[in-house]
């Protein structure tokens, strides 16, 4: 991560700390630490769970005394304070020893041990630290005697604990790690005997600094330490040197390097200029050893989406190192949330925070991750470093371009050595290749050793687990991994000389390497972002004071135009905070002098791209563009290294009293305060950044006036180790608004959170850290409900808006505009939040999802309540509430069940894990909009919540719950289809009722009926219904929302004739329930002779009644046959439209074909309500030929497709008498011939209206309905059967539709399977 926010003076260091025991108060139990674990034990012994349930971790008081956690002190600090960095023992004490001290006898490893670390103000920038720990000897009698006396006393414990045989084994096998060896073992190993051991205590020495120079502070620490264990004492008293380091060593300007003089060697350092990627000083190599480039990849996907990310190793440095790697390669992005990559013991509980994090928590190395319980893991990714094993949230999207990108990072790695798979897990090639490096093959090619043949470093690699696995997978995309190329080294070595040792330059080159080809990923996908930004059109103030309320990013426009690989994983990312963030600094920032500077160096390079790429600025490919930026970027680094551009002042003797500065080999000496304690009266750097100085100043003083807050409040908030605590609470605050601010704009940044802390008043103040007392870990956990219902509500609007549009909201109605991906993302997300709700102030974790774990015990619950008897009629009342639905009185009600609703989802066997299962109930529950209602339902059984739940939890909150309850509610007036859409393979059961007309005769009914139902997922095939049964369930695979209904009867026995007023269907699972209008006849001789009929489905709305539909506005879609059961049963009651009734009718029909295609692929609703629903274009045309039809004689009902076929003889007729006007006027007749002769041959008995319908899809599908209307506009029968009024007959008006059916040339129209079926054209 790049600095945060260079300190006044531009110092290299603010401080030199020494951490360790202190003699006076003697030895002191780490009290946080004790009672974290007695908390721990007392759970694992009332059988809850807990964070780390370990018997061998070291921190309780039945561990030997050699085990324990002791407390660890500043000893002292140069200088006193700084005022740009205010200096917090309790941040430093904690994290310099984050378990404390440890005590060793000459029988253990006492290796020294380095380790960093970061401390985050509350305005959010940081400040860095770099701490060796090592050990000494103790030579405090009083200090060896309390040990001894601790170890007399835990002998006597044991022995009065472990004395019956029983209860021993019986213990033990409960504690599950403590059989009697180990105990024995631990006595053996672990004892101290006065007489016979040496005791060793360890100390730490630390600096902390405004950036971070990992490397060189590790140097400095690294050769202090080195001066004291040598048996030479070194050239200068210690004391010249760390006044050195924190006086006269200044940080290197941007884009210059520094060298200065430690105690054995010089030491350099280089900062990257305000044009390169910030300062990154970790080594990449160590993540990419420790995990492989896969696990690294999919962890970068989790850390870009904001899951939670908890690392677990025994190395703090390992902690630190794979935190930093992972937010420094995210850049232009900067994580937004709370970031602790050492987590100290004492403060295990903010592992419940229900916000996304990135911690790294300590394993003692001997717990597996099945012992390690954390309170939620649904969307949890756990990275154990040690033992390079992920495991990743479900429902991980693929990071766009992923084989491609894994394949260019393991070019690099391997050009450096470093096999893709990582370390630990390599196989042979892999170590034989770290011998034979391919860079040295490189060399040996140019000096002539080598044959002039190519070198294939694919060949190196052919036994390598991961290439050979994206070998196989990569085949299918056409790209050929035989093309790996290993990159030859550019540097010209030759001409440079490097400053640094080669292993230091590598480091430093592959780091450079690594983090460009992943910039270069976000500078290609996010290469025209800036078009889509939406400016406010307001000042910053108003726009600060809404900006919950704006849309300041075109995501939908951005999503559309995406390669469709790259949505699932895009459309998650632009919902996140460190997205928005990186907009709202785009917007906050209009001239270059006030960019961020992060975002400087990512538009500079995204104009570049558009440079390249002029031609085809906004054509977007998922062709993979590489990395071209590394030689640039690496030579940089080069010349830096070669040229130094600034040296030290040399370490030179102090003023210094005599007999100060003794050297005792092994001891780091007690250091002289008052030659450290203050810096030189003058130099030129001081003064040269002066102004920076007072600028810093200004803007605390600033702040506290803002924060009206007391001069003992400010030592407590400024940096207190609360800082934790701190950055958890204002998280809800500040989680709207960019972490590292610019400080030109940093009073108008923080306008809002600064109104809010005034708002909160003395809640705001946080306590130090030793005070963990009931009511401070319940404000954190008021900040975290409150912060819980803000997101719910936002989430929720956003949905909303979303799903209906946002004019649609204003206007009080909506048409769908939200793609699939988008929905999806959306609903992810909801269950995320419901997930890290269900979690809060859990007291026991059963399963990864605790909303599942909830719903499962309310199930068993109610299930021995109903076995005891003792169930009480309430209890059921919305079990048996039936629900309002305007399906007829025949098809029954289905119950509204939150225990059915589970036990569908239960029955679905695709789905395995309990998250699975919970998203899964969650999204049925949103599709019957019952969410709200099954959620409150869930929580009215208050005994169980307060069971499963501690008094501070969310779900404990009541007023909080209720909002959040309502907020839910809302989702009831939009219809989501989340359920049908993703579960596309399941079973489902589906409930048939076929309502024949009562009046006709339907019970004489003899033929044997059939029916086929198809959605937009597939169809049934023929069902046969037995005879005189007009209900019936059956169970297919899921088809969808549904489309169509065919019906049909065999035509067999006397009385063959079926009047069908309407069929419904309902998804026995979701409850949607569809009306298939008919109202026409099926049988020979009778209506139009059909023994079949295509009917077109409307899904019902869960409020209107079935007998007030016909009084009110008609249904959005209905089946055809409505109107043309008027036409044909009794001509004399047809609708009379007028011509210009008809133009629109037809216009409005196209119209909404049109708008079909141009909506993106995932919004498009069905083509086929559109061709044949009630306004559609059969219907349309229907009309057309209807107009002026001469009426039939009587008794006698005369068709279109009458007129149809009449008209086909006629064409047939002129064709063989060879009077044919023209060519392009024989082929429209021709084909017109052909499909009519076609749908007349079809096996099918669809009726003359049947055959009209078909007619009509067909033409439309092949672009030939603007002709036919031209050829039967002239056609003689035209005049035989219409009369003169008739539209047909009236050229301008032909004309006028002959154009409107033309725009439906250009789209691609695919027809449904049941409108085309028994038909081959």
């Amino acid at each position: 991560m790049s600095g945060g926010g260079s300190s006044a003076p531009g110092r290299f260091a603010d401080y030199f700390v020494i951490c360790g025991l202190d003699t006076e108060t003697g030895l002191e139990p780490d009290e946080l630490s004790a009672l974290c674990q007695y908390i721990q034990a007392s759970k694992t012994r009332d059988g809850g769970s807990c964070f780390i349930s370990s018997a061998t971790e070291g921190e309780n008081f039945e561990q030997t005394p050699l085990r324990r956690t002791f407390k660890s002190k500043v000893l002292a600090r140069y200088p006193e304070n700084v005022e740009w960095n205010p200096f917090d023992q309790d941040a430093v004490g904690m994290l310099c020893m984050p378990k404390g001290l440890a005590f060793k006898t000459q029988a253990d490893s006492r290796e020294p041990q380095f380790h960093s670390f970061i401390i985050t103000r509350e305005d959010g920038s940081r400040t860095f630290g770099f701490s060796l720990t090592f050990f000494e000897e103790v030579t405090s009698k009083q200090i060896c005697s309390a040990m001894q006396t601790l170890y007399h006393m835990h002998n006597a414990e044991y022995d009065i604990l472990h004395t019956p045989p029983t209860n021993d084994k019986e213990s033990c096998s409960s504690a599950g790690d403590c059989n009697g060896t180990s105990v024995s073992k631990l006595q053996r190993f672990n004892s101290y005997d006065i007489s016979r051991d040496t005791l060793y205590v360890s100390k730490c020495i630390c600096l902390i600094t405004p950036m971070s120079f990992m490397k060189a502070c590790k140097k400095v620490l690294e050769q202090l330490h080195q001066a004291v264990t040598s048996p030479q004492p070194p050239p200068l008293p210690l004391e010249s040197y760390i006044y050195n380091i924190l006086y006269e060593v200044p940080l290197p300007p941007a884009g210059r390097s520094l060298k200065f003089s430690g105690v054995y060697g010089p030491i350099i350092c280089q900062r990257p200029s305000t044009s390169e990627l910030p300062l990154f000083d970790f080594p990449v190599k160590e993540v990419f050893e420790l995990l492989g480039v896969e696990n690294v990849v999919q962890l970068f996907t989790c850390a870009l989406l904001e899951f939670q990310i908890l690392l677990y190793s025994q190395h703090y440095q390992r902690l630190m190192t794979v935190a930093e790697t992972i937010t420094a390669l995210m850049f232009p992005f900067q994580w937004q949330h709370v970031y602790v990559p050492i987590l100290p013991a004492s403060l295990l509980h903010f592992l419940d925070a229900p916000v996304p994090y990135l911690m790294g928590l300590h394993s003692n190395g001997l717990d597996d991750r099945s012992k390690l319980e954390l309170p939620q893991e649904a969307n949890l990714c756990f990275v154990d470093v040690d033992n390079h094993f992920i495991e990743l949230p479900e429902d991980l999207p693929q990071f766009p371009n992923k084989l491609e990108f894994i394949q260019e990072i393991s070019e690099i790695l391997m050009a450096f050595g470093i096999p893709p798979d990582g370390n630990l897990h390599c196989s042979e090639s892999a170590s034989k290749m770290k011998s034979l490096r391919s860079c040295d093959l490189v060399s040996d090619k140019r000096n002539g050793n080598i044959a002039g043949s190519p070198l294939n470093s694919y060949e190196l690699l052919k036994e390598n687990e991961t290439i050979a696995r994206l070998q196989a997978l990569v085949k299918r995309t056409g790209v050929s991994l035989e093309k790996l190329e290993v990159r030859e080294e550019t540097s010209s070595k030759k001409d440079l000389k490097i400053q640094c040792d080669e292993e230091e330059f590598k480091i430093y080159q592959l780091n450079i390497q690594i983090r460009e080809v992943f910039a270069n990923r976000f500078t290609q996908m996010f290469a025209d972002y800036e078009v889509f930004v939406i400016q406010p059109s307001q000042d910053k103030e108003s726009w600060f004071t809404n900006r919950e309320q704006m849309q300041n990013f075109d995501k939908a426009s951005f999503l559309s135009d995406q390669p469709e690989p790259y949505l699932p994983f895009l459309s998650r990312f632009l919902e996140t905070q460190m997205f928005a963030s990186f907009i709202d600094n785009k917007i906050m920032c209009h001239d270059e002098d006030d960019k961020d500077p992060v975002l400087r160096v990512f538009d500079s390079r995204v104009d570049k791209i558009r440079l390249l790429n002029v031609r085809t600025p906004t054509l977007r490919t998922s062709m993979y563009q590489k990395c071209t930026t590394i030689d640039e970027a690496e030579k940089s680094i080069e010349l830096r290294l070669a040229k130094i551009d600034h040296t030290a002042v040399h370490p030179h003797l102090l003023d210094m009293k005599i007999g100060q500065g003794k050297y005792e080999l092994g001891f780091f000496p007690k250091l002289q305060s008052d030659v450290l304690s203050t810096g030189p009266a003058s130099n030129k750097w001081t003064k040269r950044n002066a102004p920076a100085q007072w600028r810093r100043k200004d803007r605390q003083k600033q702040h506290t006036e803002h924060l009206r807050l007391d001069n003992d409040q400010r030592e407590h908030l400024d940096l207190s180790m609360s800082e934790l605590q701190l950055q958890l609470c204002l998280y809800w605050d500040q989680h709207d608004w960019p972490f590292v601010p610019s400080v030109k704009s940093v009073s108008e940044r923080y306008l809002k959170y600064i109104q809010e802390a005034r708002n909160l008043g003395s809640t705001i103040r946080q306590p130090k850290l030793s005070n963990l007392s009931p009511s401070v870990i319940a404000q954190t956990n008021w900040k975290f409900v409150e912060g819980l219902l803000k997101e719910c509500r936002n989430k929720t609007k956003r949905m909303l808006v979303e799903k209906m549009g946002r004019e649609a909201v204003e206007l009080g109605h909506g048409e769908v505009n939200i793609t699939g991906v988008e929905e999806n993302t959306l609903i992810a997300s909801l269950c995320d939040l419901l997930e890290r709700i269900w979690s809060h102030g859990l007291q026991v974790k059963q399963g990864k999802s605790a909303l599942w774990s909830h719903l499962l015990h309310y199930l068993e619950n109610r299930q021995r309540r109903a076995m005891s008897g003792s169930f009480s009629t309430s209890g059921i009342l919305l079990d048996s509430e039936r629900r309002k639905s305007d399906t007829s009185p025949a098809m029954s009600p289905l119950r509204i069940s939150l225990i059915q609703d589970m036990r569908h989802i239960q029955n679905i066997s695709e789905i395995k894990t309990d998250v699975g299962k919970a998203r899964a109930w969650v999204r049925l529950s949103m599709e019957k909009k019952l969410l709200s209602r099954h959620l409150k339902q869930l929580l009215s059984d208050h005994e169980l919540t307060k069971k499963l739940y501690k008094r501070y939890a969310f779900l404990r909150c009541d007023d909080e719950k209720e909002q959040f309850l309502y907020h839910l509610l809302s989702f009831n007036a939009v219809d989501y289809f989340c359920f049908t859409n993703v579960f596309t393979t399941i079973l489902i059961p589906y409930h048939i009722l076929i309502v024949p007309s009562k009046k006709l005769g339907g019970s004489m009914f003899t033929a044997n009926p059939w029916i086929c139902i198809s959605g937009e997922l597939g169809e049934t095939g023929v069902l046969q219904i037995p005879r005189n049964i007009l209900e019936m369930t059956f169970e297919c695979q899921n088809l969808g929302k549904l489309t169509t209904v065919q019906i049909g009867h065999d035509n067999s026995g006397l009385y063959a004739k079926w009047l069908v007023e309407y069929v419904m269907v309902r998804n026995e699972i979701t409850g949607h329930t569809y009306k298939f209008p008919c109202g026409r006849w099926l049988g020979k001789g009778m209506d139009d002779g059909s023994l079949e009929r295509i009917l077109v489905g409307e899904l019902l709305t869960s409020h209107t009644e079935a007998d007030e539909r016909q009084c009110r506005t008609p249904p959005l879609q209905q089946s055809p046959s409505m109107i043309r059961r008027f036409v044909t049963i009794s001509p004399n009651n047809k609708p009379k439209l007028n011509t210009g009734q008809i133009q629109e009718a037809i216009g409005e029909a196209v119209n909404g074909i049109v708008k079909h295609f141009h909506k993106p692929e995932k919004e498009r609703g069905s083509l086929t309500l559109l061709l044949c629903g009630e306004s559609g274009l059969v219907s349309a045309l229907e009309q057309v030929f209807q107009h002026g039809f001469k009426s039939p004689r009587l008794f006698k009902n005369v068709f279109i497709w009458d007129f149809l076929e009449k008209a086909q003889t006629y064409y047939e007729t002129l064709e063989q008498n060879e009077m044919v006007p023209e060519e392009n006027w024989q082929t429209r007749a021709r084909n017109f011939c052909r499909f009519i002769t076609a749908i007349n041959n079809t096996p099918r008995n669809i009726g003359k209206d049947g055959k009209f319908q078909m007619l009509v899809c067909l033409g439309a599908r092949d672009h030939l309905l603007h002709h036919w209307i031209a050829l039967l506009a002239d056609c003689p029968i035209t005049a035989q059967m219409y009369e003169d009024i008739a539209l047909i007959k009236d050229h301008t008006l032909v004309n006028s539709l002959i154009r409107v059916l033309q725009t439906l040339q250009e789209f691609n129209i695919t027809l449904e399977a049941s409108l085309v079926k028994g038909i081959d054209i």
